[in-house]
């Protein structure tokens, strides 16, 4: 492990073949996985937990005390994957007692300025793309991304394979596999590029832009939509999970672009 001219607690766990430039601080209570790069003037504090060959660039602190103030100080992480990176000025906070960690998961790329409020639970694969700002106790599913700029509301939940315009303002739950954007932020299509690109099939594909269809496009409500869902598509792991999240979104989730959506509303925050 090379030094220059950093603060490392000794009580720190730092892993083979790491570095850490100058005018880095450690704190105490860290763990850092082998291989990582911690680049100058970073601040990794109390409760990170850093997995395997992550990148993180000058600027980023990690594991700062939420910004929420209920936080008493009791003790919580912040847990990044392995391979992810973390770019110039990211702020990760840790978790507070409503769950105790924040998380960041593997091979996910956090753009320059990102903010990951307190109790975030990122997935595996994300892109959030610059000055991304999440809330409290946001949840990311694997493989989204998030467009530049973009602001999430307190709780909400964005789906996995899903993609949000830029500078967009998420205040309902986005469903997995779709592209969400205007404003108001409605649902405009299923994200069929990037599916193909992880290797989803024509027919899944098929079958994803079916169902939403049914969800957005057939004038009926939620609770018709995921009975006819249900019942017209065989069960598959793809149809299960959208019909999991919706069923479970406390916030409801965006609305389709026909629906009466672009005429107003969604400001019930």
């Amino acid at each position: 492990m090379e030094q220059s001219l950093n603060i490392i607690h000794p009580e720190a766990k730092i892993g083979k073949d790491v570095v850490v430039e100058a005018f880095s601080t450690i704190s105490a209570d860290v763990v850092i996985g082998d291989g990582t790069w911690i680049g100058p003037n970073v601040t990794i504090m109390d409760g990170a937990r850093i997995g395997k060959n992550c990148k993180i660039f000058p600027g980023a602190v990690v594991s700062g005390i939420p910004q929420d103030l209920k936080f008493k100080g009791e003790k919580t992480i912040a847990e990044i994957g392995d391979n992810t990176i973390i770019r110039e000025c990211v702020t990760v906070n840790r978790g507070t007692a409503s769950k105790g960690k924040t998380v960041v998961g593997s091979n996910t790329m956090l753009m320059a300025y990102v903010h990951v409020a307190h109790d975030c639970h990122i997935g595996n694969n994300c892109i959030l793309v610059n000055s991304v700002g999440l809330a409290g106790e946001i949840e990311v599913g694997d493989f989204a991304i998030i467009g530049g700029m973009s602001a999430v509301h307190q709780f909400c939940r964005i789906g996995a394979h899903s993609m949000v315009g830029g500078a967009s303002r998420v205040r309902k739950d986005i469903p997995p596999y779709v592209l969400a954007s205007r404003d108001p932020l409605q649902y405009v299509g299923v994200n069929a590029i990037g599916l193909r690109r992880r290797n989803f099939s024509a027919q899944t594909i098929s079958m994803i832009q079916e169902i939403f269809r049914l969800l957005y496009s057939k004038g009926l409500n939620t609770s018709q939509s995921l009975e006819k869902i249900l019942n017209d598509f065989p069960p598959e792991p793809e149809r299960d999970l959208i019909l999991d999240f919706v069923r479970s979104s406390s916030r409801g989730i965006i609305r389709g672009y026909n629906n009466g959506q672009e005429k107003g509303g969604e400001e019930d925050f």
